[in-house]
């Protein structure tokens, strides 16, 4: 048993900054690629410069709320199993 937490990776400042910068650089580079890629989308809206990107976004964050509602929904008691 250790009386002393484990180190990980992000505990320290630093590791998480260095982290969150190459976050950021690789999300810069995917965007520039993706102006450089052709499109071939049905329909015109989806020729949009980052029109997956923003539907990718409103399609999570529609699940979050869809979950919420759903766990209010089904939800049971505490003591539903005793």
């Amino acid at each position: 048993m250790k009386t002393q937490r484990e180190i990980t990776l992000l505990d320290s400042p630093k590791n998480r900054a260095r982290v969150r910068k190459y976050f950021y650089i690789s999300l810069l580079i995917l965007l520039v690629i993706e102006f450089f890629t052709p499109k071939h989308g049905h329909f015109p809206w989806e020729e949009a410069y980052g029109f997956y990107a923003v539907y990718g976004f409103i399609g999570c964050v529609s699940l979050i709320f869809i979950a919420k509602g759903l766990r209010w929904l089904v939800k049971r008691k505490e003591d539903y199993y005793d």
